[in-house]
């Protein structure tokens, strides 16, 4: 099941340190199957509020998106960005393609009225 690594990234001035993360992060992602979905573009706010860029790279699973967080390659440039730019970063696993939406508000209605 696909899984991403989904990031709510502060607005921050640029810096060199951020251009080589920036350079460096593909060469990270490549052997775990990673790829940018979302790379701060432009964004609507339809509810609340929501500063700054997201950033959201797609994984073939949970797994292999562990392992790049954790991977010596990523760790060793994290902190390039991590010193100049404050965050908020989840790993989550997606939904199956069969995934019913109507299935789990059946299980809520269930629990709601035991």
């Amino acid at each position: 099941m696909t899984a991403y690594a989904i990031a709510r990234l502060q607005d921050a001035p640029l810096h060199e340190d951020i251009a080589d993360y920036i350079e460096r992060i593909p060469a990270t992602l490549e052997p775990y199957g990673g790829r940018f979905l979302v790379h701060v573009t432009p964004h609507e706010v339809k509810e609340g509020s929501w500063s700054g860029g997201i950033v959201m790279i797609g994984f073939p699973g949970i797994d292999q998106a562990r392992a790049w967080w954790d991977s010596p390659a990523y760790q060793e440039i994290a902190p390039l960005r991590s010193r100049h730019i404050a965050g908020d970063i989840i790993l989550v696993g997606g939904v199956a393609e069969d995934y019913d939406p109507a299935a789990t508000a059946a299980a809520m209605r269930a629990a709601l009225s035991a």
